[in-house]
């Protein structure tokens, strides 16, 4: 999916976890999207993220009309 040499810890963890898990490279990309939108969201890395900031931020998809299945 990326260069392990180009990709964060964090992100580099995520894919391994992903491809464990058997997920298609499309809901990898899904995720890793979602990632980079919660990330924009916080202004900081999601690895800093709190259980409220992950509340505020589904709090802030469901403001904007994105669907349940979007918001997992």
């Amino acid at each position: 999916m990326t260069n392990a040499t180009t990709a964060s810890p964090l992100r580099q963890r995520m894919i391994e976890d992903m491809i464990a898990r058997g997920l298609s490279a499309a809901t990898q990309r899904g995720l890793i999207r979602a990632c980079k939108l919660f990330a924009a969201y916080l202004k900081q890395s999601p690895a800093e993220a709190t259980a409220d900031d992950v509340r505020l931020f589904q709090m802030s998809l469901i403001e904007r009309g994105l669907s349940q299945r979007t918001r997992h």
